[in-house]
């Protein structure tokens, strides 16, 4: 899909532009920019509406990946971001970004509408991990729309003897790859 379908504030049109035909019923909000309201709400478009929030610096993760992956229907308040390169950020970005200061590996990794995402089973291990049952639900949520995900996830998991939270994770991932296999 070609740029067409995303138009960003203050690009093309004003904010105030995009506000007006969004009551009108022409266009709807995806991430952070708006789409015309007949068309398919892909995750290219999801991806590529964070363009301005996630520069090729920076890999898409955990709610915002799980979001872009297809896991829910509307994303975060704010977008979580790791570091794609080896550098250190030492400034606040943006505010609409939480900035989760680890690199994540090529392997880990995919392009999706021009803009760093983690791939489906990363996606799951960092939500998976989190304490927090809002990233519990998406992490559900994931596996049941990305086939194999969890699977995938668990055994990353195993090759990892020192993972932060990996007792956490690896319950949480057993119980899914358990339920998607059935």
């Amino acid at each position: 899909m070609g740029p067409r379908f995303l138009y960003f504030a203050g690009h093309e049109l004003s904010e105030a532009e995009l506000c007006a035909a969004r009551l009108d019923g022409d266009v709807i909000e995806v991430g952070e920019a708006w789409m015309p309201s007949d068309a398919v709400e892909t995750a290219e478009l999801r991806a590529r509406s964070l363009r301005d929030l996630a520069p090729p610096v920076f890999t898409v993760s955990h709610l915002s990946a799980a979001w872009v992956h297809g896991a829910g229907d509307r994303p975060p308040g704010r977008h979580a971001v790791c570091r794609t390169e080896q550098a250190r950020m030492h400034h606040v970005i943006d505010r609409r970004i939480v900035l989760h200061d680890r690199a994540v590996p090529d392997a880990d990794r995919e392009r999706i509408g021009g803009v760093w995402v983690t791939r489906p089973h990363r996606t799951l291990v960092d939500l998976a991990r989190s304490g927090d049952e809002h990233h519990r639900f998406a992490a559900r949520a994931l596996a049941r729309v990305v086939p194999g995900s969890a699977e995938r996830a668990l055994k990353w998991v195993k090759a990892r003897e020192r993972l932060p939270h990996r007792r956490a994770a690896l319950a949480l991932l057993t119980g899914l790859a358990a339920v998607t296999t059935t």
